[in-house]
């Protein structure tokens, strides 16, 4: 019996371990001109439940957040907080785990209860760690938004929802992250 648990425990830690999910964030704030503001955008950011620690990298006004293992990341929320701190997202690049993972343009993608749109990228299997640059809109630049933009005939695009053009069984949720690699 003793073996058996021991043997349930270890195939539990493998599952978990290949389990797709956010590890961490790279969030480069935007407007921040002196020590003041990047405080008060790292005690913003120190709020959200789901961050494990947060390392800074001020010289080009980066928050490198590290996620609790598990937890459900978001993304939403990491903009909310730099917002709430007075200032804006000009990008975010969400490393993530994937376990075999197909990927192809202009697709939508259930991952860790979100639901992913990759853009502008070629078809391909994820394995391991990959980082995602998030590109919906206020977080990334009007002007890089608008090529984007250019990219996809989905109205989810436009507004971060799925609607009539996004139906999916796959779907995770009504929130679609935009996504490139």
């Amino acid at each position: 019996m003793k073996f058996l648990a021991i043997i349930a425990f270890a195939i539990g830690i493998t599952f978990s371990a290949n389990a797709q999910q956010y590890k961490k964030a790279a969030v480069q704030a935007t407007g921040l001109t002196c020590a003041m503001c990047s405080n008060a955008t790292l005690k913003s950011l120190e709020t959200l439940p789901f961050v494990e620690k947060i390392d800074t990298d001020l010289e080009n006004t980066t928050f490198i957040l590290f996620f609790k293992q598990g937890a459900n990341v978001n993304i939403d929320a990491i903009k909310e907080k730099v917002e709430d701190a007075g200032f804006s997202v000009g990008k975010l690049t969400v490393t993530a785990s994937f376990n075999d993972t197909e990927v192809k343009n202009d697709t939508h993608v259930p991952f860790a209860g979100s639901t992913l749109h990759f853009m502008d990228v070629k078809s391909q299997v994820l394995k391991g760690d990959k980082d995602l640059v998030v590109i919906d809109k206020d977080f990334i630049s009007a002007k890089q938004f608008k090529k984007y933009q250019q990219e996809t005939s989905m109205a989810c695009y436009k507004t971060g929802m799925m609607g009539d053009c996004c139906h999916s069984d796959k779907t995770a949720s009504n929130r679609v992250y935009h996504v490139t690699i």
